[in-house]
C-alpha cells in the first residue's frame, strides 16, 4: 500500500482534507503580492472565526506549533515573572521548560498523566502571578483540562493556553472564556498539513508586550503596531505561501462544515471508538468525564506486543497509531480521530484490523 493511501490515526498529522491538497497545487505568487496579502487578511479573518475571538492580532506564525509555544511565553514573561504552569503530560511540561528559559519563576502545578488539573489548584498555586499557562487538550494522554474556570477566576494574570488538539475538533471559545495567548497548529483537527502555528493575543495580553523579546523571528511587536495602527504593513520574512494556501483551506472546510458540526463529528467518531474499543480488550486509560473524542487513549491488552501490533497495522492494513510517552510508553495507545480522518469508515476500518490483532494474540 503506497504511502498516500495510509490512514494517520495518530497523534500526530492525520490526513489532510482534499481541499488543502488541492490548494498546494495553486501558483506560487511573490508574498508581497496584493492577491497574495488579500489571501492573508482573508486568512485571519477564517481564524477568528475557528478561534472565536475578535482579537486583531490573529494569524499564523511561520513555524509549527512548539514555534506558537514559544512565541507566546518570549514575548510576554521575563526575568523573575511568576508562571504558573498546569503539567499532566509532555506539553505542559514543555511550557515550563519554556518559560524557564526566559528566567521567570515557575510555579508547577501537576497532576498524574491520565487525569485532568483542578483548575481551583492552578489558581492557587500563586496569589498574582502574571501568567497562568495550561494545555487545553494534552495530546500524550488524551485528557481535556477545564478552561472556562481559569478565565473566569484569573484576576490580573495572563490566561495562556496551548490549543494544538482542541482547535475545530473540541469546544474552544478564545473570547468567551477569557483565554488572552492562545496558540494551535495546523496537522490535528483543522485538517492541514503540520508548518504553522495559529495565534491569537488578546488587546489586554498586548499591553504587556515586552519591548525587546529574546526572540527576534518570534518578536510580535512589529506586527502589533500595524494591528494597532501604530505603523504601516512592513516586512519581516518570507511566508511560506503554499502552506498558507493550505491553511486558508482548511479553515474554509471547516467553516462550511460549521464548527458546531465539526465538534459533533470528532465527538461521534471518538465516540464510537471508546465504546467499542473495550469489548476488544482495551480498556480506556484518560479520566473518564475528561476523555477528548479526538484522541483516545487505551491500555494495551496482554499477550499484543506495542510495537508488533502497531507495525502490523501499518504494513497490513494501512492504518497508523501512537504509542504511548514517557512514563506510558509501551503500555499506552494513542488513537487519533482529528480533522478529515474523523470518519466513522477509519473508525470501524481499525476496529476490525484491532480484533484481527487481538484474537491472534
Amino acid at each position: 500500500m503506497a504511502h498516500t493511501e495510509r490512514i494517520l490515526m495518530g497523534p500526530g498529522p492525520g490526513n489532510p482534507y482534499p481541499e488543502v491538497i488541492e490548494a498546494f497545487t495553486r501558483p506560487v505568487i511573490g508574498h508581497l503580492d496584493p492577491e497574495f496579502i488579500e489571501l492573508l487578511d482573508d486568512l485571519n479573518d477564517r481564524l477568528r472565526q475557528v478561534y472565536r475571538t475578535n482579537n486583531a492580532l490573529t494569524f499564523p506564525i511561520s513555524a509549527t506549533g512548539s514555534a506558537g509555544m514559544e512565541a507566546s511565553f518570549v514575548n510576554f514573561v521575563g526575568p523573575g515573572d511568576v508562571v504558573v504552569i498546569g503539567i499532566n503530560g509532555v506539553f505542559g511540561t514543555r511550557m515550563a521548560d519554556v518559560a524557564a528559559r526566559c528566567g521567570a519563576e515557575v510555579i508547577a502545578v501537576e497532576e498524574q498523566w491520565g487525569r485532568a488539573i483542578d483548575p481551583q489548584q492552578l489558581l492557587d498555586a500563586h496569589p498574582n502571578p502574571a501568567i497562568i499557562a495550561v494545555v487545553h487538550a494534552e495530546t500524550s494522554t488524551g485528557i481535556r483540562n477545564d478552561i472556562e474556570p481559569l478565565g473566569e477566576a484569573k484576576g490580573d494574570a495572563l490566561l495562556l493556553v496551548d490549543c494544538v488538539t482542541s482547535i475545530a475538533g473540541i469546544p474552544l471559545e478564545i473570547d468567551g472564556w477569557g483565554i488572552d495567548i492562545a496558540y494551535a497548529g495546523t496537522q490535528k483537527c483543522l485538517g492541514v498539513p503540520p508548518g504553522l502555528s495559529p495565534l491569537t493575543v488578546s488587546d489586554r495580553a498586548l499591553e504587556r508586550l515586552r519591548e525587546t523579546p529574546q526572540s527576534w523571528y518570534l518578536d510580535l511587536n512589529m506586527i502589533r503596531k500595524y494591528v494597532t495602527g501604530e505603523g504601516a504593513r512592513a516586512y519581516h520574512h518570507t511566508a511560506p505561501i503554499s502552506m498558507l494556501y493550505g491553511l486558508h483551506a482548511g479553515l474554509g472546510v471547516v467553516l462550511d462544515e460549521g464548527l458546531e458540526n465539526s465538534w459533533a463529528r470528532h465527538a461521534a467518531v471518538g465516540g464510537l471508538l471508546q465504546e467499542e474499543l473495550p469489548g476488544l480488550g482495551f480498556e480506556l486509560w484518560a479520566q473518564e468525564g475528561h476523555r477528548l473524542p479526538q484522541l483516545t487513549t487505551v491500555t494495551i491488552p496482554d499477550g499484543v506486543d506495542d510495537v508488533a501490533a502497531r507495525h502490523e497495522l501499518l504494513d497490513r492494513y494501512g492504518i497508523e497509531i501512537g504509542g504511548g510517552l514517557g512514563p506510558v510508553a509501551g503500555k499506552v495507545w494513542r488513537i487519533g480521530a482529528m480533522g478529515n480522518t474523523a470518519r466513522e469508515r477509519n473508525a470501524r476500518l481499525l476496529l476490525a484490523a484491532l480484533a484481527q490483532i487481538v484474537k491472534r494474540g
